[in-house]
């Protein structure tokens, strides 16, 4: 790896990590020496960088720096064109549009060699062969989920009767061929997951979050991981019904 990939490497490393890292971690990522490392960090002090730490502590980036778009390398398009392929085959009309949306400003901004590398990208994603029919759903879960509400679903399991629920929206899970809502439910004061193709009206309410989503979708991630020990696995049973 030439110095010059190699520094801007170790950017990338410091600005996708939210606390401290040690060289040592970094000179195993880029298969480097710690010293060459060392030296390197004081390369990017000395050029402007705003890289803080010491040995001893480890190194962050400060906040507000950034590289501009054209440092994509190759693999990042790639996966950057995987990725927006991915949710542009899976998610609704205003999703498919936005994916779109982003492709053609990342490409407005790159030369025009990097601009064939991501439209040329050789990792396709298609889509399932049936889509959710689950209409504006998604749209107002997302628009509830930005505005920290809550909605009323009128949600519908087989067998049963359709009931009205209460709950506090926290993530959507994309699967192939179903969308899941994780929501913690007033009703049975817990967590639980709606799919979103059984959801015959959703309002957003005016009742805000008792805290902050971050919070709850803290508090949930760690239920989550808990019961994925104990083989439970909620989402993914639902994912399946």
């Amino acid at each position: 790896m030439r110095r010059a990939d190699r520094l801007l490497q170790i950017i990338q490393i410091l600005r996708r990590e939210r606390r401290p890292i040690s060289g040592r971690t970094i000179a195993c990522e880029l298969e480097v020496s710690l010293r060459t490392i060392y030296r390197d960090i004081v390369a990017l002090q000395a050029s402007g960088v705003p890289v803080l730490g010491e040995p001893s502590v480890g190194y962050v980036l400060q906040d507000g720096y950034d590289l501009p778009p054209l440092m994509f390398s190759t693999d990042e398009l790639e996966i950057v064109m995987l990725g927006l392929r991915m949710i542009g085959a899976r998610g609704d009309i205003e999703i498919n549009t936005t994916a779109r949306d982003i492709v053609a400003k990342i490409a407005a901004i790159l030369p025009h060699a990097k601009r064939s590398e991501l439209w040329d990208a050789p990792l396709l994603a298609p889509g399932p062969d049936v889509l959710p029919e689950d209409g504006p759903v998604l749209f107002r879960l997302r628009q509830a989920m930005k505005a920290n509400r809550k909605i009323e679903l009128l949600y519908h399991t087989p067998d049963r009767e359709p009931e009205r629920r209460i709950v506090w929206p926290i993530v959507i899970a994309f699967f192939d061929r179903v969308r899941v809502l994780a929501a913690w439910c007033e009703l049975r004061q817990g967590y639980r997951y709606f799919r979103t193709d059984r959801m015959q009206e959703v309002d957003v309410l005016d009742a805000r979050l008792p805290r902050s989503r971050k919070r709850i979708y803290a508090d949930w991630w760690h239920h989550e991981k808990m019961e994925q020990r104990l083989g439970i696995d909620g989402m993914g049973i639902v994912a399946r019904a």
